[in-house]
């Protein structure tokens, strides 16, 4: 019996699971000591408080903070406390100077500090020095050291059940496209998701999404199964007056309420990190249907918190990642590359914060389920969605955060043999991004500007230009507070003649004279202009109204196409879109929530190329290019139907087919029969 299963490894070796313990490396841990000293020395030259008795005594306090940091830490974040993220940083930056003073005490002549502030700074700027040598050295991720961390905190949080029965490991990469992340595996940018197909454990398949494209209306079919009535990331509810926002926490709270059912993907015994709704999960992190419940401090930041080095870590390269941001938005200007998007203001905080802290949290939170054991994990990175959106669809900083976010897959690959359970491990996108010059900086003017002039009367209200993870960043500083979320209230709708809100190169626009959705031929007799002005823009693939007579309609500029019966006059405005096209827009037609008039920009499928109504140059939301084609990498004994997978809500019953069968996989095979029931699966396209 192996202790471990590989990416390649065969589902027999799961009989009678027995996890291997975390090794130590001795030649690692000389090169990491080796490291800290000279950042020791290098630390007690620059800062005049401090003094190291050359390299013997920097090696000497090496192994003296070593030895503390080896159980201080885990003790601190083992208490049951009331512990935030916050306190958590502080506690452990004033824990390590209370260590260096420590040390100054055990070995006076090894080193000395003038005071508890000195000891600080030879710990932060020590930290950093090592960070960037082991880096060089190739040492910078103790895996073992991690994996002890998480086992010890797992133990004293309750005792993990051991069994062969296999888990699942869901990880998200959120904004990711079939098409990029194949080129990506091919350049180097994945190549741990392009070693395991290329060793034939997975397989690479491709889902298309529904309409809207976006992380809110995929994750509650994936995560739900259902995303009905979720029209795009923001919407108004004509009857109440109110804006809703995927993001938001209180309004994920009432998605979650109303959606979830026994569909949901982690009930019973499940975990939800990084996510914006739970699954109906056991515990949760960073998911934004859950904080508003929070009332203490979340548990799940122990294990971050524990291994003494990440507080630091994190810190150095939060800066570091600033620095490149910086350095990347002054090299498009130099180089004039278009499109380019705005990357000023507070973009390069929540980029840092969304590639640095927000990643490395939840990695070390999935790393802390599978110690504990859970029967299934789904966690979402968004790092590589975040930068696509600002820097580019395939930009070298794009790829460098993919890279990166790769590197921890591994990392959690590894992680898999130190578990009390076997781990299968499916690697998804929730949607796709196309590129393109925004709305704006195509024509000078927004699609709130465009309606404006088109009504008989004003006012209208646009909404729609900020980054849909910048409140995600705003619930991991809640968390970290512990702080109760404020619902964020966007103000009552009923006063403005029209609201216009832009998700990607989708755009809805509701025209709150009337409580109920107007039909084409009530707008047309209201507002004359309105339909025109849009259908017949260059930068506006289609609209979708409902008439009374024909049902819903789409308009293009030189041709319409009734959705009742498929039945075209003049150019199709559908041409340049998916084949599904049709299928998503009846969908979207039927929702409650449904907008008076629903935009979507063009598509060029030959610069394939399109413009989102947001102040993002890669996009998602609407119809149009990479955007809804998603993919799915899943070890190949899990079945998967022949048949295209076409929405989210296939792809919850296809997973919650997988976990159904767990149970079953074991017992298959321990008599030695196929591992899977295809038969269970083959309607995950049907409701």
């Amino acid at each position: 019996m192996i202790a471990s299963m590989p990416a390649g490894a065969e589902s027999d070796d799961w009989l009678g699971w027995r996890p291997r313990r975390p090794r130590l490396r001795p030649l690692r841990i000389a090169v990491a000591w080796l490291c800290s000293a000279l950042a020791l020395l290098g630390a007690a030259a620059v800062l005049p408080g401090a003094h190291v008795g050359g390299f013997a005594g920097a090696l000497l306090v090496v192994a003296i903070v070593a030895v503390l940091n080896a159980v201080l830490p885990p003790v601190v974040a083992a208490l049951r406390v009331p512990f935030t993220v916050l306190t958590g940083f502080l506690a452990v930056l004033a824990l390590d100077a209370l260590i260096i003073k420590l040390a100054a005490d055990v070995a006076p002549s090894a080193i000395s500090v003038d005071g508890f502030g000195d000891a600080l700074l030879v710990s932060l700027l020590a930290g950093a020095i090592s960070t960037a040598l082991s880096v060089v050295a190739g040492v910078n991720d103790d895996d073992d050291y991690a994996f002890r961390i998480a086992r010890r905190i797992a133990r004293r949080t309750g005792r993990p059940e051991r069994t062969d029965e296999p888990g699942l490991i869901f990880l998200e990469i959120d904004g990711l496209a079939l098409p990029v992340l194949r080129r990506a595996m091919q350049t180097g940018a994945a190549p741990t998701l392009a070693r395991w197909v290329e060793q034939g454990s997975h397989a690479l398949r491709e889902w298309e999404t529904d309409l809207s494209s976006q992380t809110g209306a995929s994750q509650a079919g994936i995560l739900l199964g259902s995303n009905e009535d979720i029209p795009a990331f923001r919407w108004v509810e004509k009857e109440t007056g109110r804006l809703v926002t995927c993001s938001n926490p209180g309004d994920c709270a009432d998605i979650e309420r109303r959606q979830l059912s026994d569909r949901g993907l982690l009930q019973h015994g499940g975990s939800s990190r990084g996510n914006l709704l739970s699954g109906g999960a056991d515990a949760a992190l960073l998911t934004a249907s859950r904080l508003t419940d929070e009332k203490r401090a979340n548990p799940g930041y122990r294990s971050f918190l524990a291994n003494g080095t990440n507080v630091t870590r994190t810190m150095v390269l939060f800066t570091w990642e600033l620095l490149l941001e910086l350095a990347a938005a002054a090299r498009q200007r130099r180089r004039d590359i278009r499109p380019r998007g705005r990357r000023g203001g507070r973009y390069p905080l929540m980029r840092a914060g969304v590639c640095v802290f927000i990643r490395d949290l939840v990695v070390f939170s999935v790393i802390q389920d599978m110690a504990h054991g859970r029967p299934a994990v789904y966690a979402t990175f968004a790092s590589y969605d975040e930068v696509a959106h600002h820097s580019g669809l395939e930009r070298p900083d794009t790829l460098e955060a993919l890279r990166k976010l790769d590197q921890r897959f591994a990392m959690i690959d590894r992680a898999r043999a130190y578990a009390p359970r076997p781990y299968d491990i499916v690697v998804l996108s929730d949607h796709g991004q196309t590129q393109g010059a925004t709305f704006r900086q195509r024509n000078g003017y927004g699609l709130d500007e465009l309606v404006a002039r088109a009504l008989t009367s004003a006012p209208v209200r646009g909404v729609g230009a900020g980054d849909e993870h910048s409140e995600a960043m705003g619930q991991a500083l809640d968390e970290a507070l512990a702080r109760a979320p404020e619902r964020e209230e966007e103000g009552t709708v009923a006063a403005h003649e029209a609201v216009v809100l832009g998700s990607g190169n989708l755009g809805l626009v509701y025209l709150t004279e009337s409580p109920r959705r107007l039909s084409l031929e009530e707008i047309e007799q209201r507002h004359p202009g309105l339909l025109p002005a849009l259908r017949e823009h260059p930068h506006v693939g289609f609209v979708l109204v409902r008439s009374e007579a024909h049902g819903p309609l789409v308009l293009g500029t030189r041709g319409m196409h009734r959705l009742r019966d498929g039945h075209v006059t003049g150019v199709d405005p559908l041409a340049p879109f998916s084949p599904n096209a049709g299928r998503h827009l009846v969908r979207a037609d039927s929702f409650r929530n449904a907008p008076d008039v629903l935009v979507n920009s063009f598509y060029d499928p030959v610069a394939e190329e399109g413009c989102a109504f947001e102040e993002l140059i890669s996009f998602h939301g609407g119809l149009g290019g990479p955007q809804t084609r998603a993919f799915l990498l899943h070890p190949k004994r899990l079945a998967v139907p022949d048949a295209p997978l076409v929405g989210a809500e296939a792809i919850n019953r296809l997973l919650r087919s997988w976990r159904r069968d767990a149970p079953f996989q074991r017992a298959a095979m321990a008599a030695g029969a196929a591992s899977s029931r295809p038969e269970r699966i083959a309607s995950v396209n049907s409701p």
